[in-house]
Formats: structure tokens, C-alpha cells, sequence
């Protein structure tokens, strides 16, 4: 038989089904540098019009998700800016150090980070939780959802597992708009 793609297949949705009891979890986190507090990439078995599938899940915060959304506004701007613009690329020395930056990068990272800032200040950008689902997707069904958490572990991956999987999960359509974290080492008591 004929599926859209690997995590359709039975003996793939079986695979991973044991992989989970042996594991006594709901998901697999599938491994990966990106992984961090903020954002977490993994697998898990759930229902898709009836049929058993394989969803590659994207988890972020909502502080990720509007981080962002910033990042890629301000980066519009520069391109609309300096017309040579292609993204700002660190380079490493032989020693693993980043080599500094040309004045020309160096003038369009100051131009980016103002940006940001005065997106963050007027609270231009907001963004609410959300669930997006991508039939096309390379290996299962792919998921990206963004949750008002203030980061994801196991125990809010099994929660968001759970919800979708009984079709219970309760997105918060508020608005919210997040400013970057400063860094004050001045005001140490």
C-alpha cells in the first residue's frame, strides 16, 4: 500500500510504539543541537482523519515564537535598508574564536538590534498560541505550536501530547508582545 510518506507506515507507527513503552513515555524527543528550554523537537503517535500517523512535533514558547517574528521584521527592514544584505554569517578562526565582523555587517547588526528595539518598545509585533498542522510534511504530519509557557520540559511536552491526542486542548487567543531580557550586571546589591 501506498502512503503519503514513512510516518504513515504501520511497521514505522509500530516501531515507535515500542519504543515509547519501553521508554513509558508518550513522545520521543528526536535529537538535535536546536533543543533547548525554549524549543523542543520530538515525535509522538496521535490520530489523523481516523488513521493512526506519526506527528513530528515542533513545541516553542511564546517568547520564542515572538522573538522570532522580531528578528525576522527587523532583518526585512535591513534588506530594505542595505540592498547587498544576505544575513549576517560569523566566522570562526582556526581557534574556534569568531573572527570580528566587516564594518559593513558590523553597521547592519547595530541597524538590526535597533530595529528590535523599537519594535519590542511600541510592541508592534504580538502573537498568541497557536497550532499549525503540515499534511505535506516529509515524515508523518508535521506540528508547530507555540504555548505561554515559560519553557518546555517533559511534563509540559506529555501535557500538550495528552490534550491534542483527546482533542482538549484550550489555546489562549490573547495577545501578548514580550521584551528581550536585559542583562543588568550593574545592579547587583
Amino acid at each position: 500500500m501506498n502512503y503519503p510518506n514513512e510516518g504513515f507506515a504501520p511497521e514505522t507507527i509500530e516501531a515507535l510504539k515500542k519504543e515509547l513503552k519501553a521508554s513509558k513515555k508518550t513522545f520521543k524527543i528526536v535529537p538535535g543541537e536546536e533543543n533547548n528550554d525554549e524549543f523542543v523537537n520530538f515525535y509522538f503517535i496521535g490520530v489523523f482523519e481516523g488513521k493512526e500517523v506519526i506527528y513530528d512535533a515542533a513545541l516553542y514558547t511564546l517568547r520564542l515564537h515572538h522573538s522570532s517574528e522580531i528578528y525576522e521584521l527587523a532583518e526585512h527592514e535591513a534588506a530594505k535598508k542595505f540592498p547587498n544584505f544576505k544575513g549576517i554569517h560569523y566566522e570562526e578562526d582556526e581557534n574556534g574564536n569568531l573572527k570580528p565582523l566587516s564594518s559593513e555587517d558590523e553597521e547592519i547588526g547595530w541597524f538590526i538590534t535597533e530595529i528590535i528595539m523599537e519594535l519590542e518598545e511600541e510592541e508592534t509585533v504580538k502573537v498568541q498560541e497557536f497550532i499549525d498542522l503540515d499534511t505535506n510534511h516529509d515524515f508523518g504530519i508535521g506540528l508547530d505550536a507555540a504555548l505561554n509557557v515559560e519553557y518546555i520540559d517533559e511534563e509540559v511536552i506529555s501535557k500538550f501530547v495528552k490534550e491534542f491526542n483527546d482533542d482538549t486542548i484550550e489555546l489562549d487567543d490573547t495577545l501578548y508582545a514580550f521584551q528581550s531580557e536585559e542583562e543588568d550586571v550593574d545592579d547587583e546589591d
